[in-house]
C-alpha cells in the first residue's frame, strides 16, 4: 500500500469528528474474493442484460430486479438498444434511484451501443451521450465506487462481454473509472475457457507471458499479478537489472532474460530464446520505459533518443519481429504500457510524452493487422502510480497527483497489473485497438 498519510487520517475517528472529508481505502482483489461483496441490480432490455445477470449469479452473487432499502455492490443497465430520448429518459429513472443505494466500492456498468452504428442522427446523440452520462456519474458516486461504459458492437454475441464485465464488476478494476471501452466480435476462433475448477481464479492458465522491464516497479507488479493469475513467465530487463530480475522469475517461478532491448540484434535474440523454450508467446506486455526529462527548448538529441529508443522503437521492432515469426498464434494479446501523459501531455516531458502517444497510435494502427492472426493489441495507459519515483517528489506535487482524479488517491502498481492481465486473457478477443487509462478518473487529459 502507498504511504498516503492523508488518506489514513481522513478514515481515523478524528477526522469523522472533525467532518473532514473521507478519502476511501478501494476494495482491490485478492485470490478467493467473490466477484461482488453484495447484490447487484440488472436492468434495461438490451440483449446483454440476460447473459450479464446469469453470469453474476454463476460467479456466487445475488441479483435483484428492483432496488428497496438495501445497498447494492453493483448496478448494470443495458442500453444497448436505446435509440430515442425517450430511451435516454428511461435510463434517468432506472439509474437514479440506482445509485443512491449504491454500496461502498460499488460498480456502475452501462452497455451501450456504438455511435458509429447508428442508424439515424437521433439514435448517434442517444448513444454518445451515454458517453457523457456515465463519466459524469464517475465524478459523483462516493466511497471509492466506480462507473464506466462498454460500448459493444452490434454484431457482438452476449459471450463477447463476459471477461469485461467480470473485470469492470470485480475489484480488478479498483482504479479503473470513467471509462469507455469498446467491445467488438471477437476476434480469431472462439477461446475456450482455462481447463480447471474454477477459470475465474486462473484465467491466464497455460499462457506464456513476456513482460519487459520486468526487475522493479509496475514491470515487477505485472509479473508478479500475471503469475498469481496462472501465466507462465519469460521476464525480461537490462543486465545491470539482473539481480532483481532473478529475484522477481524465482518468486514468480518464471524465466529470467536478460536483454538490452534497444540493441540491434535484440528482437532477434528474444524470438529465439521464445522458440527454443516455449514455442510460442501467449501475452507480450511492453512495459519497459525511462524518463530523461528536460524543457524542449534544452532536450538535446541524447536525451530524446534514448527515450524514443527504449519507449517506442523498441516496442515497433519486436513487435514486427514476433509478427514475423509464428510464436504469436490465435488467441495471442499484446499489451502496451502508454501513459496519461501520452493523451493529456506533461511539462518537460516533450520525448517522454511523444513516445507514450506514440504507442497509442501504433496500437491503434495495428489492431486490425493482428487480427487477421486472430490476435489482439491494445494500451495501458497508467495515471498517477504509487512508486519509489512518485515517493521521492515534493511534496505539493506528489499531493496534487494523487487528488486530482475521482477517487482522490494514487493507483497502485497492482492495478495497472491487473488491467493488463483481463486484457491479456484468451477471452478478451473482443477488445481490440483499445486505450485503457487506469488513472482513478483523473480530471487531466479526456
Amino acid at each position: 500500500m502507498s504511504n498516503d498519510r492523508i488518506r489514513d487520517f481522513s478514515n481515523g475517528a478524528l477526522a469523522k469528528r472533525l467532518g473532514v472529508p473521507r478519502v476511501p481505502v478501494l476494495r482491490r482483489y485478492s485470490p478467493g474474493q467473490p466477484l461482488l461483496p453484495g447484490p447487484a441490480f440488472v436492468a434495461g432490455t438490451g440483449r446483454f442484460a440476460e447473459a450479464v445477470a446469469a453470469l453474476i449469479v454463476e460467479e456466487g452473487c445475488t441479483v435483484v430486479e428492483e432496488i428497496g432499502e438495501e445497498r447494492v455492490a453493483a448496478v448494470v443497465v443495458d442500453l444497448t438498444d436505446a435509440t430515442t430520448l425517450d430511451d435516454l429518459a428511461a435510463a434517468r429513472a432506472i439509474l437514479q434511484p440506482a445509485v443512491r443505494k449504491l454500496a461502498p466500492s460499488g460498480r456502475v456498468l452501462l452497455l451501450g451501443p456504438d455511435p458509429a452504428e447508428a442508424a439515424g442522427v437521433e439514435a448517434a446523440a442517444v448513444a454518445q451521450a451515454l458517453d457523457g452520462l456515465v463519466r459524469t456519474i464517475a465524478k459523483e458516486v462516493r466511497a471509492g465506487a466506480t462507473a464506466n461504459l462498454l460500448v459493444v458492437a452490434a454484431g457482438a454475441a452476449p459471450a463477447a462481454v463476459d471477461s469485461s464485465v467480470r473485470f469492470l464488476l470485480s475489484a480488478r478494476s479498483a482504479y479503473v473509472d470513467g471509462q469507455v471501452m469498446r467491445v467488438g466480435v471477437p476476434v480469431g476462433t472462439p477461446q475456450d475457457p482455462p481447463a480447471m475448477d474454477s477459470p475465474t481464479e486462473k484465467p491466464l492458465a497455460g499462457r506464456i507471458a513476456v513482460v519487459t522491464g520486468a526487475a522493479r516497479g509496475i514491470g515487477a507488479s505485472i509479473a508478479d499479478t500475471l503469475a498469481r493469475d496462472g501465466a507462465t513467465l519469460v521476464v525480461v530487463d537490462i543486465p545491470a537489472a539482473g539481480e532483481n530480475l532473478a529475484k522477481v522469475a524465482n518468486r514468480t517461478g518464471g524465466v529470467a532474460l536478460q536483454l538490452d532491448i534497444t540493441a540491434d540484434d535484440a528482437p532477434a535474440r528474444l524470438v529465439a530464446f521464445l522458440a527454443e523454450r516455449f514455442g510460442r508467446a501467449d501475452l507480450v506486455v511492453h512495459n519497459a520505459g525511462i524518463t530523461r526529462d528536460k524543457l524542449l527548448a534544452n532536450m538535446d538529441a541524447e536525451r530524446w533518443d534514448s527515450v524514443l529508443n527504449v519507449n517506442l522503437r523498441a516496442q515497433l521492432r519486436i513487435t514486427d519481429a514476433l509478427l514475423a515469426s509464428d510464436l504469436l498464434g490465435d488467441g495471442a494479446r499484446i499489451v502496451s504500457v502508454s501513459s496519461q501523459s501520452g493523451i493529456a501531455g506533461n511539462r518537460g516531458q516533450a520525448n517522454y510524452v511523444a513516445s507514450k502517444a506514440g504507442i497509442i497510435g501504433m496500437v491503434r494502427a495495428l489492431a486490425p493487422v493482428v487480427a487477421e492472426k486472430g490476435v489482439t493489441i491494445n494500451a495501458v495507459a497508467p495515471g498517477f502510480i504509487e512508486t519509489d519515483m512518485t515517493a521521492t517528489m515534493p511534496v505539493a506535487t506528489r499531493e496534487g497527483g494523487r487528488r486530482i482524479n475521482s477517487l482522490r488517491q494514487g493507483g497502485l502498481p497492482v492495478d495497472v497489473a491487473e488491467t493488463i492481465g483481463w486484457l491479456g486473457q484468451a477471452a478478451s478477443g473482443g477488445v481490440n485497438g483499445q486505450v485503457v487509462r487506469v488513472c482513478g478518473q483523473s480530471m487531466i487529459g479526456a
